[in-house]
């Protein structure tokens, strides 16, 4: 176990943007002021899920893009992407124009697989093409490959009145650098490290070589930098879940508790046939959660975190829980606010 004297460098969150089918202006609204309210808490990042035919964030470039005109300082990231809906030519230039706006902030998270639901989704994602669409690492390093400024055509130049590039156009310089995988298996830990990325491990991780969750999540961060060119300066951020309860009311801490009751049985063991385990959600004042963090030895082996706000919480449980994790929590774990 570290000493309690190493700080935490980076605190971040996460936040799933949820909003009501019939005022979902609202729910993105919500989602902006909670960033806007990062910033002013001192928070390093910020960062928004990613959900297709639900009722949170579909399109987490656009939401990010309206928040960089709302803040100045804040990083602002996806975790994450899943590119099995995506162009990756077409993300690539979406992805430059929004750091760009940003001043250099954003943080791209991304993963690789089928698209959820695909069976049901795929006629109408890829009406020609479904079952010879290629869903391997080969799309996010198509992605790197057209982010740090490899050739998209073999052609540049005028043509009549127009100029052509061979790379993607805009072209953000330090983008490239910037980019994360989120994985939660060996394999895919090894194969962000072995090309550059950096690597965001949550609260799920995929059962492998033991049953316990920290030691599965410390193997996979050790395998990342170990296959990584920068070794143990490899970027990592750890995102569980925490609901700190310091300043909370009794009937906030009565649905905390109730809300992650809920959820500890699936933390058990494996689940399903992928075994994938769940992190228990971490509920109570903020030095117990520091105590619990610091015993953790996933958490032992980073010095930036993004932690995950509840799914299902109204704007104002999330505006008291931010406000103990910066005021709190994170001195507690030696962090510092940025000014």
């Amino acid at each position: 176990m570290p000493l309690t004297s190493e700080p935490l460098r980076k605190l971040g969150f996460l936040t799933i943007g949820l909003f009501d089918e019939a005022d979902p202006r609202r729910g993105h609204e919500s989602t902006l002021e909670i960033i806007e309210l990062g910033e002013r808490l001192g928070f390093d990042s910020a960062w928004v899920r990613h959900r297709h035919l639900q009722y949170g964030i579909s399109s987490p470039v656009a939401v990010l893009a309206a928040a960089s005109q709302r803040t100045r300082r804040i990083e602002l990231g996806t975790a994450v992407i899943p590119l099995g809906w995506e162009n990756p030519l077409r993300l690539a230039e979406d992805l430059a124009t929004v750091d760009l706006l940003s001043g250099g902030r954003l943080n791209p998270g991304v993963s690789v697989g089928p698209p959820m639901r695909y069976d049901e989704v795929k006629g109408a994602l890829y009406p020609d093409t479904a079952d010879s669409e290629d869903f391997s690492f080969e799309r996010v390093r198509r992605l790197l490959g057209f982010v740090r400024g490899e050739p998209a055509t073999g052609f540049s130049g005028v043509e009549g009145f127009e100029a052509f590039s061979d790379r993607v156009q805009p072209h953000s310089p330090g983008l490239g650098r910037r980019l994360w995988y989120g994985g939660g298996s060996l394999r895919s830990a090894k194969w962000a490290g072995e090309h550059g990325m950096n690597f965001l491990t949550s609260s799920v991780v995929k059962a492998e070589e033991s049953e316990d969750f920290a030691e599965i999540q410390l193997s996979h961060i050790r395998a990342f930098r170990a296959h990584h060119p920068d070794g143990d300066r490899a970027r990592v951020s750890q995102g569980l879940v925490v609901i700190p309860t310091d300043t909370a009311s009794p009937e906030q801490r009565a649905k905390y508790e109730a809300y992650a009751r809920k959820r500890t049985p699936r933390t058990a063991s494996p689940q399903g046939p992928a075994r994938m385990m769940f992190a228990p959600d971490l509920v109570g004042t903020s030095a117990e959660i520091a105590e619990r963090l610091y015993a953790h030895a996933g958490f032992r082996e980073v010095d930036e975190v993004a932690f995950a706000l509840p799914f299902t919480f109204e704007h104002d449980d999330y505006v008291q829980i931010l406000t103990d994790i910066a005021t709190r929590l994170g001195p507690a774990l030696g962090w510092r606010g940025a000014v």
